[in-house]
């Protein structure tokens, strides 16, 4: 019998986590109470934000169903495992729409999980091996989940960093957030040691380290940490006007088109157009219109004309076996 009543309603609400109906009398046996301690405990259940709904009659009983809000769940060991693993696998990877998110949940989860089920979750780690379609480099969970409460906690963060160049130093910063784009994962932060905004390539970094000192976030300039990375991108590579049309519908070819490269404009029911600017090889840019699977052709600017031509020579003479 569980008589501590924090501790029973614990179990209760693991029980009703179960996608199941469960009869009054049913839970009252499991934790060894009687069918009005268990009603009450319901009503408490329900007063902290817990949506239980019970159903009358000889086959009724209660069910947590969707509330408003998500309450906290409960998990039992192989939960917690099963996610963790799950979060990690995703998160040495940038994956588009969820990525910053699963990195937050791996931080909260990993920094309150138990050391017997930390070390289950590092052998299943090790002991599997992800297939990914992703052309990114992968970066330690360990990493990312150390930068990404760094910067929920407003924490001084030092580590290694390898320039493209290849020239090592040690930096010291005010991480402000971390920003995934293109199967890439970007830091953005204030470096102390040179008292300027920088951005800092996640696969590039290691032995990250909050020093536990406390900062009040600056103000960023662009006041948007994507807009941020995506203006230092464009600095950092020579720049062209990008104009493409596409034998598709906008929202077709905005379902598929990374979200940097900026939303199509329909031109009518079947087509559409995109005008941005795009920084980087024209090469690059060729493969990744071609592999939206539309129709497209290029208005400008002329080298990713020229592009476009060679793309299209080269697969025909692959395909003709030449």
């Amino acid at each position: 019998m569980t008589t501590d009543t924090p501790a029973r309603l614990l179990q209760l609400l693991s029980l009703l986590q179960t996608p199941r109906e469960w009869p009054g009398g049913e839970l009252a046996d499991r934790l060894g109470v009687s069918r009005r301690t268990i009603r009450r405990d319901i009503d408490r259940l329900r007063d902290i934000g817990y949506p239980v709904r019970a159903t009358l009659g000889s086959g009724g009983g209660y069910r947590l169903v969707a509330g408003k809000a998500m309450p906290p769940l409960v998990l039992d060991d192989e939960e917690a495992v099963a996610i963790a693993v799950g979060l990690r696998a995703g998160a040495g990877h940038a994956l588009e729409g969820v990525e910053e998110a699963s990195v937050r949940a791996l931080a909260k989860l990993e920094q309150v999980l138990p050391g017997r089920l930390r070390h289950r979750v590092t052998t299943l780690q090790v002991a599997t091996t992800l297939l990914s379609s992703g052309d990114g480099p992968t970066i330690a969970p360990e990493t990312l989940t150390v930068m990404a409460a760094a910067v929920a906690g407003r924490e001084r963060l030092r580590f290694a960093y390898r320039a493209a160049d290849g020239t090592e130093s040690r930096r010291l910063t005010e991480p402000y957030r971390l920003v995934s784009t293109e199967r890439r994962w970007y830091l953005v932060a204030y470096d102390l040691d040179r008292a300027d905004w920088r951005t800092f390539r996640v696969d590039r970094v290691s032995e990250p380290f909050a020093t536990g000192a406390r900062f009040t976030p600056r103000e960023l300039p662009t006041g948007s940490a994507a807009e941020y990375l995506r203006q230092s991108m464009h600095r950092a590579q020579e720049s062209y006007d990008l104009d493409v049309t596409f034998a598709a519908p906008a929202e077709a070819v905005a379902s598929r088109l990374p979200g940097r490269l900026g939303t199509p404009e329909p031109l009518d029911e079947h087509s559409c157009r995109l005008r941005t600017t795009m920084g980087g090889p024209t090469d690059w840019t060729a493969v990744r219109l071609a592999m939206l699977g539309y129709d497209f052709t290029v208005r400008e600017p002329a080298e990713l004309v020229e592009s476009v031509r060679k793309l299209g020579a080269r697969m025909t003479r692959a395909a003709a076996g030449r």
